[in-house]
């Protein structure tokens, strides 16, 4: 029988700059009440013009490490998920690795957009389970507002930039499974609901659509990997969603039938943070005191692809 494993410590980074609605209400028309009112957010974080997304998945990185009490040394796989890298070559893990001293690890980036931190969670699990690695570092980091075209109402309100981490090992013996079996997929057939058109360098969705799937398809896709885990939804102490949109995340808290005041509401100072959201997310609720040690909690991420993927984890 494969090992259990387990999350043995989280940690979050967002830059300094704070963006409002007040502030975009100066590009673009709109205004706080109409921004609230349809995605939730009431601000944002936005990188620095020479901060990049290697600079942030190391300082998320370097704060996962240090709630694990892990050193360095320990990690042989770091995997990186993003959609924003600046350039494709080279990955951002192998750089973010040699940074945080972690010596000749397994690297690479991983591209599930907004569901990516939940692709690579899996993916390291997966690996310290079978062997391939004994200790993981996860990271999820974006600069979503280099691909943007601020005078797109539809778009620049809604993304921000940051990075989560986690790092991820084997269970003790005779400990249950603390990340469980992930539910994943893709709705190819709406890839062109998110996209950046080729020859551009702007972000572009349709909201609508994107809205009408996520609360329609996603619920049934959390459900699955509570009865994987063999956890009601009701006995879940968290549900930390991808922060798309604080009318998406209701919607599907509602359907399953979980307590407001147990679902991650980021979105509301972060923004949409692409594959950064959920381990953001994680990481704010800690601090706040609203996380449960030793108890389930799910993780729902979805987005362009169109993909998504969910599992049950156990809190550290």
């Amino acid at each position: 029988m494969m090992p259990a494993t387990k999350i043995l410590g989280f940690g979050g980074y967002q830059p300094d700059k704070v963006v409002t609605n007040d502030d975009l209400a100066k590009i673009v028309e709109t205004s706080d009440e109409w921004i609230r009112s349809r995605v939730g957010i009431a601000s944002r974080r936005v990188a620095g013009p020479d901060e990049t997304v290697g600079d942030m998945a190391e300082a998320a990185g370097a704060k996962a490490l240090a709630a694990s009490g892990l050193t360095p040394a320990s990690i042989d796989l770091v995997i990186v998920a993003t959609c924003s890298p600046e350039t494709p070559i080279p990955n951002v893990a192998a750089t973010v690795a040699h940074r945080l001293g972690i010596v000749a690890p397994g690297a690479y980036d991983l591209n599930a957009a907004c569901a990516g931190f939940c692709y690579a969670l899996a993916a390291a699990s997966d690996s310290v389970r079978a062997g391939s690695a004994r200790t993981a570092l996860v990271i999820g980091a974006e600069k979503m507002t280099a691909w943007l075209d601020w005078y797109d109402r539809s778009t620049c309100i809604i993304f921000a930039d940051g990075a989560g981490a986690a790092v991820v090992g084997p269970a003790a013996d005779g400990e249950p499974q603390g990340i469980g079996p992930v539910v994943w997929g893709s709705a190819g057939d709406q890839a062109e609901k998110i996209t950046i058109p080729e020859g551009t360098h702007a972000i572009r969705q349709d909201g609508q659509a994107v809205f009408r799937w996520a609360t329609t398809a996603l619920h049934p896709i959390a459900l699955e990997a509570c009865r994987r885990a063999g956890v009601a939804p009701a006995d879940l102490s968290a549900f930390i969603p991808h922060q798309a949109n604080l009318r998406i995340i209701e919607a599907i808290a509602r359907r399953l039938g979980i307590p407001r005041e147990r679902v991650a509401d980021d979105i509301v100072t972060a923004g949409n943070t692409s594959s950064a959201s959920i381990p953001l997310a994680l990481s704010r609720m800690a601090e706040q005191g609203r996380l449960q040690p030793g108890k389930p909690a799910l993780l729902l991420g979805f987005g362009a692809g169109l993909s998504y993927a969910a599992q049950v984890i156990t809190v550290p």
